[in-house]
């Protein structure tokens, strides 16, 4: 019994020992395999109960366990030790200078036209309407026919419209978004309200007035008993939300194949007339193209160029600088990284 005592005690100090020694957590770990787990001395001593006198064995069994709760909480106890130096190494070198400079790098941002862009979205949603977006290479009957813009129209010509090859294809680079409230009348069913933002191609040169891809935004609605007087009213509040409350509208008798009648739409602005866009009333030979009965419908249409409407607003006297892509310009409008 003396013996094995003294076993045990050999056992528990060479334990202690190991786990004093541990100088981190990695070394613990091997240290509890070695003299704390299930394979370790004094796991086996206890395992070994069984062979000894049953006499002698509560006794032992005691000191065994006694042993096994010194070491085991001499190895929490060293745990926690080192998890608490490991943790402070950690503060000291992983430490960030906030007071250091950094180089940021540009965050992107919305361009000035697709910001307006959202923004008229948002105010026509917020009147019912519905966003509509087409594709931007478009049948040739899309973008003239079912618009009543006949074979002959100038508009029609090499000079003014993107064909895609071979030119039998019958395709063109859209000269609108009209084509988007054909296919929203050929979709569905009246009362139509939708507004219809995008991109859109014509062969002119770039110029401080002109660009060859432009973008506009076009409403329409169809519904039944709709007048000029309802568009007169859309259009004024259009362009009170636009340029201010202030803003005048005037209409001014114009033709469009599309509208009958037509106007061109203009508005005064910072003490001069401007010219904004065109609408009218929706031709009937249009609705009845896409299957919409003119005894009960009627309805009107509008279309502004976004560009002209930003250098308006905003006093841009060169189309370059919208199109050209110079952060410096987009910053402005508080759009660029800082």
């Amino acid at each position: 019994m003396s013996s094995m005592n003294t076993d045990i005690e050999a056992i528990k100090s060479a334990a202690l020992q190991a786990i004093a020694a541990a100088k981190n957590l990695d070394e613990l770990k091997e240290v509890k395999v070695s003299h704390v787990g299930d394979r370790s001395p004094i796991a086996r001593a206890n395992q070994g109960l069984g062979q000894i006198p049953a006499e002698e064995r509560a006794a032992m069994g005691k000191v065994i366990g006694t042993a096994r709760a010194d070491i085991n909480q001499s190895f929490v106890d060293r745990e926690k030790v080192l998890t608490a130096d490991r943790d402070s190494k950690v503060l000291i070198e992983e430490r960030v200078d906030v007071t250091l400079p950094v180089n940021r790098n540009m965050k992107g941002a919305l361009h000035p036209l697709t910001i307006l862009s959202n923004e008229i979205s948002d105010l026509f949603i917020g009147m019912g309407y519905t966003v509509q977006e087409g594709p931007e290479m478009e049948s040739s009957w899309l973008n003239f026919d079912a618009l009543n813009i006949p074979a002959d129209h100038p508009a029609r010509t090499m000079q003014d419209t993107f064909f895609i090859e071979p030119v039998s294809s019958g395709l063109v680079m859209r000269t609108h978004t009209s084509p988007v409230q054909i296919r929203t009348m050929l979709e569905n069913e009246p009362p139509i309200y939708v507004i219809c933002p995008g991109r859109t191609y014509r062969a002119d040169e770039l110029d401080a007035t002109h660009t060859p891809v432009f973008n506009q935004v076009e409403g329409l609605v169809i519904d039944k008993g709709i007048t000029m007087a309802h568009l007169k009213g859309t259009l004024d509040h259009f362009a009170a939300k636009i340029f201010g409350a202030e803003v005048t509208t005037r209409i001014r008798p114009s033709f469009f194949p599309f509208t009958e009648p037509s106007a061109e739409v203009d508005f005064f602005y910072n003490g001069r007339w401007v010219e904004w866009g065109g609408c009218g009333m929706v031709n009937p030979k249009v609705l009845q193209a896409c299957g919409i009965d003119t005894d009960v419908y009627s309805g009107f249409a509008f279309g502004m160029g976004l560009e002209r409407t930003l250098m308006v607003r905003h006093g841009i006297t060169d189309m370059h600088d919208i199109v050209e892509g110079d952060v410096r310009f987009s910053r402005q409008f508080g759009t660029g990284a800082r």
